[in-house]
């Protein structure tokens, strides 16, 4: 088995691009769960009936993704975004996995179908070395984006969903970079500016 081309710990959040009917590469925010013990398969869960999900059905597996660039990551996670090429351009990914992945269970959340993978690599790189920088504007993107996604879902309250977004583009506006504003702006955008 291959290893992953950095650690995992807790959810690590990545962007997967999976191979679509149309040959080309669609790209989607998935969060992957650390083994939990030396030799186990990270896993991931699919949430309702995403091109990621029908995806890995079709294909058996894609590209894990591991970016730094927070647009590149708003982008994945709250709109369509699809590409010639599996892989993200070198400005937004450190590194990557090719992965097989094989459903393990599914379920329902809620009213919301639910579908648990394990995802193994079976070919990695390392794009580039860069130094791990702490950003509160970068995980504040992050976090709204999972605000975000979930507007639309029965089981979450909007209003509580609102203010987590409006909270998260204070962290922003007030311990983010350049990219980290673009990309909260991406995140309004793409919700309609609905909070």
């Amino acid at each position: 088995m291959t290893d992953w081309p950095v650690g995992l710990a807790g959810v690590t959040e990545t962007v997967v691009a999976t191979l679509g009917p149309n040959d080309r590469w669609n790209h989607a925010a998935l969060g992957l769960h650390a083994p939990d013990a030396e030799g186990e398969p990270a896993t991931a869960t699919t949430w309702g009936n995403t091109r990621t999900r029908r995806n890995f059905h079709r294909q058996g597996g894609g590209y894990v993704q591991f970016v730094d660039d927070p647009v590149a990551f708003a982008d994945a996670a709250l709109s369509i975004r699809e590409t010639d090429d599996p892989v993200l351009d070198d400005a937004a990914t450190t590194a990557w996995a090719r992965v097989d992945a094989e459903q393990t269970g599914s379920g329902d959340d809620e009213g919301t179908p639910v579908e648990h993978w394990k995802l193994s690599p079976v070919e990695t790189a390392v794009v580039r070395e860069a130094p791990f920088r702490v950003n509160r504007g970068f995980y504040a993107v992050v976090e709204a984006t999972v605000a975000a996604s979930r507007l639309d879902v029965d089981a979450y309250d909007t209003e509580t969903l609102r203010e987590r977004l409006r909270y998260f583009e204070d962290v922003v506006e007030a311990a983010g970079g350049p990219r980290e504003e673009t990309a909260m702006a991406r995140v309004r955008e793409h919700t309609n500016g609905d909070w």
